[in-house]
């Protein structure tokens, strides 16, 4: 079973009008920083967040208790002008949690009043999340194809493809920045992740997938990072490399 919490950030809309016209660098700025200071505070508990849309982050907080959530929401609140909603749902598979996450919001369903934590958490749960870590390989030698914008462009359209292929297996992709991209993955996108960088090669674009299996989210990223650190490690001795490689605590 996985455990997710999604963070929203409320009255947002209404907040950034009264900072004017000249404002676009401010709301960068406070979404980055959003972001490294809820990182930070999810990390520390063992969890992992996943940037979404910039003004949502989306968590793996497998174990995490509504106290643990109360206090991350009492520290934010004293760091920042805006709010955040924090919605939990738990599941099978990742898009499961997602569903019941956002069900839990729509339909007000209360975890606490105060702090604004809304949706279902399990009573007793045995937790493990699968993590897959894929990249492209060797992406520095397709420089001379192309510009960096032009790069840019050939991995958010890789993105895309991502995200559909895996959220069919009730699984979800994030962009993790360069050529690197994270799967919060069902066991049907952990068995058909071969599948997809067949189809991938049709485009001229080699994966590699890194996979971690673990209670935390923190301890299966590390896991799956350490697999695809693997499958380098085997490709840059000149054996004939995997394009999947798994490591399970």
């Amino acid at each position: 079973m996985i455990q997710l919490s999604i963070l929203k950030i409320t009255g947002y809309g209404p907040w950034t009008l009264t900072l004017g016209s000249d404002r676009e660098h401010e709301l960068q700025m406070l979404q980055a920083s959003m972001y490294k200071e809820i990182q930070k505070l999810f990390s520390e508990k063992d969890c992992l967040v996943f940037l979404n849309r910039a003004d949502e982050f989306f968590v793996v907080s497998n174990g995490l208790s509504l106290d643990d959530h109360i206090h991350i929401q009492k520290v934010l609140g004293r760091s920042f002008d805006v709010g955040l909603t924090i919605s939990i749902g738990y599941g099978t598979s990742p898009f499961e949690a997602n569903l019941k996450a956002h069900d839990g919001k729509r339909n007000n369903a209360v975890l606490n009043q105060k702090y604004n934590i809304f949706g279902f958490m399990p009573d007793e749960a045995s937790f493990d999340v699968s993590i897959m870590h894929l990249d492209v390989d060797d992406l520095t030698s397709r420089q001379d194809a192309g510009s960096p914008y032009e790069i840019s462009s050939l991995i958010f359209e890789l993105y895309s493809r991502m995200s559909e292929y895996f959220l069919k297996k009730n699984s979800l992709t994030f962009f993790m920045g360069g050529d690197n991209f994270m799967v919060v993955a069902s066991k049907e996108a952990r068995t058909s992740v071969q599948d997809f960088i067949n189809q991938i090669k049709e485009c001229k674009i080699i994966l590699n997938c890194g996979i971690g299996n673990a209670e935390t989210a923190r301890q299966a990223a590390k896991l799956a990072t350490k697999s695809l650190d693997t499958i380098r490690k085997i490709r840059d001795s000149g054996k004939e490399k995997p394009e999947v490689y798994e490591l399970s605590c």
